[in-house]
């Protein structure tokens, strides 16, 4: 059974100032998505579902549309404010969406096999598209799911601060714990450091991170709508209050209804945050081509 790939694309793009997601960097006009769409075909992924809002579906059918027919199965689902919230939370009034674990939640209708998840942002590579696949397609046990996780050290911006999932790993190669630090950096003296509670402390360079590769099962979709309803509920009067991803695994784990097999990728992250992210990106991806990992014109 081939799998499905989410593509997370209705954020806002507020720190970069518009919508990243359908900006272009590659030599011929590509997005990071493009590159995400060329490497989950030929890694053996069936099927494509954005995840948007309503007002882009029409750029996105576009954009994407004409690459992908007679290629792979595509369809769209849309995260409202209102989608999958319990029936007495309908009048609750967001300033954004509900966050990522949520966007999953909304894609439920559009996935019947196993899933990854991606950022539309985040170039990840042909490497992590392989691992994730292989995975999806043999690993059986409905109870387990995976993340793709990267060393810190090449996952940061020289143009601010960066969000990441910091993950605890056990001998296994089991995830442990997945805790979301939202400003890091890389000090003028070589340490990174997180600022989250007040004082920097120091994180090792190869810290293994969540850059949101996750792999899951379909059968954990009734479990994220449970956990989104408690979460929603306890978080009606907080309008910026959002349903991380790792929130999910973390509760999968703590009820003892999942596991989480992790695979670190060494290769080089590379995303768009800030403005002053763009020009590297497309350096990367010039990189890359030269290099032959992809061809000058992909589609």
């Amino acid at each position: 059974m081939k799998p499905t790939l989410l593509i997370l694309a209705a954020g806002m793009g507020s720190r970069y100032g518009g919508i990243k997601q359908l900006d272009s960097f590659g030599p011929n006009g590509e997005t990071i998505i493009d590159y995400s769409l060329f490497d989950a075909i030929r890694s053996g992924f069936g099927k494509v579902v954005f995840i948007i809002r309503e007002e882009l579906r029409e750029e996105c059918t576009r954009l994407f549309g004409p690459k992908l027919e007679g290629k792979i199965e595509y369809d769209f689902a849309i995260q409202g404010f209102d989608s999958y919230l319990p029936a007495d939370l309908s009048d609750v009034k967001r300033e954004k969406p509900w966050g990522t674990g949520h966007a999953v939640l909304c894609a439920w209708k559009n996935t019947q096999t196993p899933f990854a998840v991606i950022n539309a942002d985040d170039f990840y590579g042909r490497e992590a598209f392989e691992t994730i696949a292989d995975f999806l397609k043999n690993d059986t046990d409905e109870t387990i799911h995976t993340l793709i996780s990267y060393q810190l050290k090449n996952t940061l911006s020289e143009n601010g601060t960066v969000s990441r999932g910091v993950c605890t790993v056990d001998d296994e190669g089991f995830l442990t714990d997945v805790v979301e630090r939202t400003k890091i950096e890389r000090l003028p003296d070589g340490n990174i450091v997180f600022h989250d509670l007040g004082e920097p402390r120091i994180l090792d360079d190869n810290t293994p991170v969540s850059m949101n590769f996750w792999g899951f099962k379909p059968g954990v979709f009734p479990e994220i709508e449970k956990m989104f309803h408690a979460y929603a509920r306890a978080n009606f009067n907080a309008p910026k209050a959002e349903f991380y991803i790792p929130k999910v695994m973390s509760n999968l784990m703590e009820e003892g209804t999942g596991k989480c097999k992790v695979f670190t990728n060494s290769s080089d992250w590379f995303g768009v945050t800030y403005p002053e992210d763009k020009e590297p990106v497309r350096n990367a991806i010039r990189r890359l081509i030269e290099e032959g990992q992809y061809p000058e014109v992909l589609w």
